[in-house]
């Protein structure tokens, strides 16, 4: 009588040569006598360890359902995700002359209501806010070496306005504060500030500074910078901005600047500052970049 074990789906005998590894050693150790064979390895544990790696075998070249949410990741899919890479440092910049960081003058770092996320608005004894296309600035802050994300770091933003003026410093703001604030990175790195679209103004690239400290605390008390660097706005985007109201003289002022020409992103064409857009006029944008540091 044929052993049911192994026979097919219609009852047919299978072949020995197709019975598997299991079938080969049971037929081994019944032959030779599994304790003189296998050293006094139990049966029972290697007949299981031949199990477990079927098991897996099946269980690595399987398909999985990433769209199911209770889909098991597999180990090496597991073992990737949690890996980190290594991210290109951005280059360090100059702060520029307006950074209100105590540095040339005027320090805004020691205000109250610096640390904020919606930047377009002076705060203090001024509410005035600043206008123009709607802009989200998302900055990414990951270790250079690792890439794994920098939680708890403070990070201080600036840039100028509509009209290409910085406040506390150009004509006609000196008592503004508005387009500058602090913010801490979150578990992915990442600090989200809502301004506006700043202009390009004569001389330089259409761009948004910024400084990272150790973490808030440092920024807020001028403690030391950990990255002094820039963003760099891309050109498809600043052509569309610049042709709304109230960015004319910015028309102008791209048409007389390059990026590869810029005496910041020059060296290496901003490679490794120009952000990623999203969004629209109407809408608004959002700029995002990931920083190694």
């Amino acid at each position: 009588m044929t052993d049911p074990r192994w026979t097919d789906e219609n009852g047919r005998e299978i072949d020995e040569d197709h019975r598997g590894l299991v079938y080969d050693i049971q037929t081994l150790v019944g032959r030779r006598r599994a304790l003189g064979i296998f050293g006094g390895v139990a049966l029972t544990t290697l007949l299981a360890a031949c199990g477990a790696t079927t098991s897996t075998t099946d269980a690595a070249t399987a398909p999985t359902d990433t769209a199911s949410p209770n889909a098991t990741p597999t180990a090496s899919r597991t073992a990737s995700a949690a890996a980190s890479a290594a991210v290109d440092e951005v280059p360090d910049e100059t702060g520029g002359p307006y950074p209100a960081d105590g540095s040339n003058g005027v320090n805004v770092l020691d205000d109250s209501g610096i640390v904020r996320s919606d930047i377009r608005s002076s705060f203090g004894s001024s509410t005035t806010v600043a206008g123009g296309v709607a802009l989200t600035i998302a900055l990414t802050v990951r270790d250079a070496t690792s890439g794994e994300a920098l939680a708890g770091r403070g990070v201080y933003l600036w840039h100028c306005d509509r009209a290409g003026d910085y406040s506390l410093y150009s004509s006609g703001v000196e008592n503004e504060n508005y387009l500058r604030g602090v913010q801490q990175t979150d578990a992915n790195g990442t600090v989200t500030f809502t301004s506006i679209y700043p202009a390009c103004y004569s001389g330089r690239w259409p761009h948004i500074h910024f400084e990272v400290y150790q973490d808030v605390a440092t920024a807020v008390a001028t403690g030391p910078i950990v990255k002094t660097s820039q963003i760099a706005l891309p050109a498809e985007t600043n052509d569309l901005v610049y042709a709304t109201a109230g960015y004319e003289q910015s028309v102008r002022n791209q048409a007389q600047v390059s990026l590869a020409g810029d005496m910041v992103f020059g060296e290496d064409g901003g490679i490794h500052q120009i952000a990623s857009m999203a969004g629209s006029v109407g809408a608004g944008y959002t700029a995002s970049l990931t920083i190694g540091v």
